[in-house]
């Protein structure tokens, strides 16, 4: 017989007696918690498929609330997102930053913020992203507004100004046999033109929500390269000074915490910080 399959699993209570696992108990405690529907269908189906007999009662309801602490830290996240990323600002470099970061998740090796040599002038590229022959040329376009849009001129502007680039860097040896491709991300979204005119002219765009289903915010959740700004148990002046020294996005945080100690955090903030930081990341 199959006991995870007919639910007929033995555990063992905290007085040492033996009982029947019951979903309908732990999808109650859930709902009790203030769970959503589709929550409590998710933690019960995990927790019955990890489920062995003769666990603790203890440690089958720790599982399931350390899921649900995560849901909804998913969730509260995802709600903060947007908001995060516009409190960036007020230059663009923070979300270079982490644009170069989202290419690294991807294996490139990245660079923020360079002068490159064109054949005719010399330009400014906010990231360059290389591995092996391939290199991504990334113009970054952040707004403060969410209700803006990138108009047809820039992918216009930037398709000339890589195709500048990419004349120079095919007369020199290191990029020989080099592929190179041009790029333009913001966190708002595109014109219908800029888009037209992209797909045409061969650039490749990253938006809020474009291409839909991959875009920005999904990139950002799959990779978990979220902003610092998301933080709850950071203020505004703690913010502004990790984003003063290149610290943008968690990951970044969590590599180097004790950045934070100059700011003047007391020691419970730094406490629940780590905390939070370990729930988004994990």
């Amino acid at each position: 017989m199959d006991l995870k399959t007919n639910k007929q699993i033995l555990i063992k209570k905290a007085s040492g007696e033996e009982e029947i696992f019951s979903p309908e108990k732990l999808k109650r405690s859930l709902i009790n918690a203030g769970a959503q529907e589709e929550t409590v269908k998710k933690i019960v189906a995990d927790v019955e498929q990890w489920i062995s007999p003769g666990i603790p009662t203890r440690k089958i309801y720790s599982r399931a609330f350390s899921l649900l602490r995560r849901e909804k830290t998913c969730s509260s996240l995802r709600y903060r997102l947007k908001q995060a990323i516009l409190e960036l600002g007020p230059t663009g470099y923070p979300f270079e930053v982490l644009t170069g970061q989202l290419f690294q998740h991807m294996g490139f090796e990245t660079e923020v913020g360079l002068i490159l040599e064109g054949k005719c002038v010399t330009h400014e590229m906010d990231v360059i992203a290389t591995k092996d022959s391939s290199q991504h040329l990334v113009e970054c376009k952040y707004h403060k507004d969410q209700g803006k849009h990138v108009s047809i001129q820039v992918p216009l502007y930037v398709r000339s100004r890589v195709d500048d680039i990419i004349a120079k860097r095919q007369e020199m040896a290191e990029f020989k046999n080099f592929t190179f491709t041009a790029w333009v991300i913001t966190n708002t979204r595109f014109s219908d033109d800029s888009v037209q005119y992209s797909n045409c002219r061969g650039l490749k765009l990253l938006a809020w929500n474009y291409p839909p289903g991959n875009g920005l915010k999904e990139n950002i959740e799959k990779f978990k390269i979220y902003p610092v700004t998301v933080l709850r148990n950071l203020n505004i002046k703690e913010k502004q000074f990790l984003l003063e020294h290149n610290i943008v996005t968690c990951s970044q945080l969590s590599e180097n915490f004790d950045t934070l100690r100059a700011s003047g955090i007391n020691k419970a903030k730094f406490n629940n910080l780590k905390k939070e930081l370990a729930d988004i990341l994990n």
